[in-house]
């Protein structure tokens, strides 16, 4: 990856703590020991290693980090949560990452990546659990991509993989109310 000067007008002194207020996780005790990064299954994808994020975030890279594909692109499977010897809950801090980015309005580069994790939230939020045709549904409507994967979609509909209608779940009315709650 080139080289990039940063200047001091691009530096956020406050994101280390705004970050660490949200995601209940000390990001600055990390001394990017790369364990995040080696084990993660998705880098060859990120824009940014794991340990490249955290370390925008102590350097105050606001705009970098919310612009950036890696947010995105974790699949918060905690693969670098649990290879981390500070403890440093790395998959909820790019979570927190995400939220701010939405937030502030820094999430158009991954069109896409925003919508899918809109649309799962939403079959969540419905239904308590995810239902892949209301998530596939939401997620076609959004990016337009109505024809995109149809064969795949027709033949796990024709094994029974896609349901018409979701199973019920007991604790549908807590999973309601924890949205409220965020």
């Amino acid at each position: 990856m080139p080289t990039k000067e940063i200047t001091e007008s691009q530096l956020d002194s406050q994101l280390v703590k705004e970050v660490e207020a949200k995601s209940h996780t000390k990001v600055s005790s990390c001394f990017q020991c790369l364990k995040c990064s080696s084990g993660c299954p998705l880098s060859y994808e990120m824009d940014y290693l794991p340990a490249q994020v955290i370390r925008m975030v102590n350097l105050g890279l606001r705009d970098e980090v919310l612009k950036s594909r890696t947010i995105w692109v974790c699949a918060s499977c905690e693969t670098c949560t649990t290879r981390c010897p500070n403890d440093i809950d790395i998959a909820h801090v790019m979570d927190t990452l995400r939220e701010m980015a939405l937030r502030s309005g820094k999430a158009e580069a991954e069109q896409d990546m925003r919508r899918f994790h809109e649309a799962f939230l939403s079959a969540i939020k419905t239904w308590g659990r995810v239902h892949e045709l209301q998530m596939i549904g939401t997620y076609k409507l959004k990016t337009r991509k109505f024809m995109e994967d149809a064969d795949i979609g027709m033949e796990m509909f024709k094994r029974g993989k896609i349901k018409l209608i979701p199973e019920p779940i007991k604790g549908r009315k807590a999973v309601k109310k924890l949205f409220r709650k965020t």
